[in-house]
């Protein structure tokens, strides 16, 4: 009871008593005006886009650009009213091996209700105050045709939308409504800001509002596509989800905090220079604008997002937990480092100040911090975005440059694996992907007849008639189901 009553508990009224050493906002939050809406506020969004407006607001700057929240589905409510009983104050925990630090960041003022049909986000983003929107929807909350690689047009979700443009279910449905009544009303559209581990993921967005808008208003849509802009970026920041032990974490430091966010010493920001209605001058702190980020991006999404998928399916079938404790493990650490050197590397150009080995070396060194515990279900969830987002495109380009390529045959083998639904002690794997269902199917299968796995078009497309890829995998498969993950790993990282 003495520890509990020793807690600050996070709000406004208290930030004058934050405990010694960590700092808070040296700005008066009641001075903010919001100019950002950001749909899809999670964990990542507060570390790393979030922290870097903190750190403008901190030095006297963009104080008219605060963040209000916002979501489009019913539990994102549960994260709204939390937020709010602190303030919409975040506590940020830095898991530094050196040492763990905290400090309580405030440049998100407000967060909008979450209602049936969108009216609050839509009338919010309708603000001409409000400049930038900007997402945080995972890579699976596209809705991309795994075909077409554009707008799937009949999703149920989007054809609603497009029936139904005034009260729409998705967020690009509330995005176009928004643009809509600022079209109407003689104003200047806002910039849409993607920040989701997608390459060219502003030029996605723009597709999918356009494409979507074009549905239900062509004129909307050609309106939206000439005046508003979508610029491409790249975001890196490994955020753990927050659990007991985080929230026993910020009790630790002596505050109160509901939603507490724990995060690594490490983040990047490369932003494309394209924003219609102005912007955060990010890079003051930090952030990198470049014409460039595709090399920024492709390097990122291809070693960083790509390697975690190609641990986290055999820590998931071997029962580990972490994906520092992958790196611990002896093989699946080996693993990780020779897929990334000889597989990934000669797909991947060099960008200012890093070569793509030496960024491996980096990520080898992120991935091992064991004081990120970050769980491997969490990185292995919705794998069938990851793997066809991450790792299928190195592993096209590597068959048709006739480069190395059986350690990507081998991740999806142990995918494959994995999505069978138990790991090697016969404990369950709960389901863990949009489509769990089908894969476990189709895993199942595979055990038998490992071409079913690659029968699955939306996932492999044409890469089923591949004769040399498809003799690989079902090597691997069979390997791994015969004699083991642990063996098949080290059969290929030592013969």
């Amino acid at each position: 009871m003495d520890e509990l009553n020793s807690l600050v508990t996070l709000s406004n009224a208290t930030l004058g008593d934050l405990p010694e050493g960590v700092p808070g906002p040296t700005y008066d939050r009641g001075k903010l005006t919001p100019g950002i809406v950001h749909i899809g506020l999670g964990n990542f969004h507060r570390a790393h886009q979030a922290w870097y407006l903190h750190r403008l607001m901190q030095d006297g700057l963009a104080l008219d650009w605060a963040i209000i929240g916002a979501g489009v589905r019913p539990y994102d409510e549960v994260q709204r009213k939390k937020m709010a009983t602190q303030d919409n104050l975040t506590t940020l925990i830095e898991l530094d091996p050196r040492g763990t630090s905290a400090e309580v960041t405030g440049a998100m003022i407000g967060y909008v209700p979450i209602e049936e049909g969108n009216g609050p986000l839509i009338a919010q983003m309708a603000d001409p105050a409000i400049r930038i929107v900007a997402l945080t929807v995972t890579e699976g909350g596209y809705y991309i045709d795994p075909v077409t690689k554009r707008l799937d047009t009949k999703h149920p979700d989007i054809v609603h939308d497009a029936a139904h443009p005034t009260t729409p279910r998705t967020a690009f449905g509330a995005m176009v409504a928004a643009l809509r009544m600022r079209r109407d009303q003689g104003l200047d559209p806002f910039t849409g800001q993607s920040c989701d581990n997608l390459q060219g993921n502003g030029a996605i967005l723009r597709d999918t509002i356009v494409s979507l808008a074009r549905m239900s208003d062509p004129d909307l849509a050609h309106w939206i596509d000439t005046n508003a802009t979508f610029p491409n970026s790249m975001v890196d920041c490994i955020v753990p989800a927050t659990g007991e032990k985080e929230l026993a974490l910020a009790r630790r430091f002596g505050i109160d905090d509901a939603v507490p966010v724990t995060h690594e010493n490490f983040r990047q920001w490369v932003i494309e220079d394209d924003f219609c209605a102005g912007r955060p001058d990010w890079d003051k702190v930090g952030a990198t604008f470049t014409d460039d980020v595709h090399a920024f991006e492709a390097m990122k999404i291809r070693i960083l997002n790509g390697g975690h998928q190609v641990i986290s399916d055999p820590g998931e079938v071997l029962g580990v937990e972490t994906i520092s404790g992958c790196m611990e493990h002896p093989l699946i650490g080996a693993l990780f480092r020779k897929v990334a050197l000889e597989e990934v590397v000669p797909h991947v150009h060099a960008v200012p100040d890093m070569t793509p080995e030496a960024y491996v070396d980096l990520i080898e060194a992120r991935f091992s911090n064991p004081k990120i515990v970050d769980t491997v279900r969490r990185v292995a969830f919705d794998g069938s975005s990851r793997h066809t987002g991450f790792i299928l495109p190195v592993l096209r380009d590597a068959l048709a440059a006739g480069t190395p390529y059986d350690g990507l045959a081998l991740s999806q083998a142990i995918w494959a694996r994995m999505c069978e639904g138990t790991r090697e002690d016969g404990s369950a794997i709960a389901p863990n992907d949009p489509i769990w269902r089908d894969l476990s199917k189709a895993a199942a299968a595979a055990k038998d007849d490992p071409a079913v796995w690659l029968a699955q078009k939306n996932l492999y497309g044409d890469l089923a008639g591949n004769e040399a890829f498809a003799a690989r995998f079902s090597h691997w498969l069979e390997k791994v189901w015969s004699d083991g993950t642990e063996a098949a790993i080290s059969s290929y990282l030592y013969g």
